[in-house]
């Protein structure tokens, strides 16, 4: 009788135990889980997906100044990719041209000056003269703000009869503004002035 009653009292410890254990372990399951459910969605804030060309392309956000290198030189790049193409259709010149104003200050506005009142763009328009620019490399000076940067590039004027190819550097500063549709970087050139801008070669067509 008392062996029948130990042994009830033994299976019942062991299925308390067991039940115990079933338990803590399921508990402890449901808060790893939970644990891995909030560091995916800390991970997944982290991440931006860019639509391209049909295709949702992922970009991982990062602080303004991992970047600043980077989106300055190519800001410096696409004012001058503006400033510099053109082709003989008075309204291209002028959609390129108030795009590139306003990635820099009064100074890229007063070379335009200059070169309008020359006859350049009228000599562009009425010679059927297509410029293009190929921007080589970027130098820009991050010690010091604003940043000092020079642009090397390689210019060319398409003729109908000849193709001319010119070194092009130039220089300035790179000050931060607000970025917007507009000047999506958030720099503005200024003092921006040509140092060089020299023939190569010129090649029969």
């Amino acid at each position: 009788m008392f062996t029948k009653m130990k042994s009830i009292d033994i299976a019942f410890k062991y299925i308390r135990s067991f039940t115990i254990v079933v338990v803590v372990g399921s508990l402890l399951l449901s808060l790893f889980s939970i644990y891995k459910t909030h560091q995916l969605a800390a991970v997944t804030q982290n991440k931006i997906y860019v639509l391209v060309n049909g295709k949702a392309l992922e970009a991982l956000s990062a602080e303004r100044k991992d970047n600043i290198p980077v989106e300055a030189r190519d800001h410096v790049k696409t004012f001058h990719e503006l400033f510099f193409t053109h082709d003989p259709d008075d309204k291209v010149i002028q959609s390129n041209m108030t795009k590139a104003f306003y990635l820099a200050d009064a100074s890229a506005k007063r070379q335009y000056e200059d070169l309008k009142e020359n006859g350049y763009f009228t000599s562009l328009i009425s010679g059927n003269i297509s410029q293009r620019i190929v921007v080589d490399s970027v130098a820009i000076n991050m010690e010091k703000y604003p940043y000092s940067f020079r642009c090397y590039a390689t210019q060319r004027i398409i003729r109908t009869t000849s193709e001319v190819t010119r070194n092009l550097i130039t220089e300035g500063y790179l000050r931060n503004v607000s970025r917007s549709d507009n000047n999506p970087h958030g720099f503005l050139i200024e003092k921006w002035n040509t140092i060089e801008n020299r023939d190569l070669k010129t090649e029969s067509r």
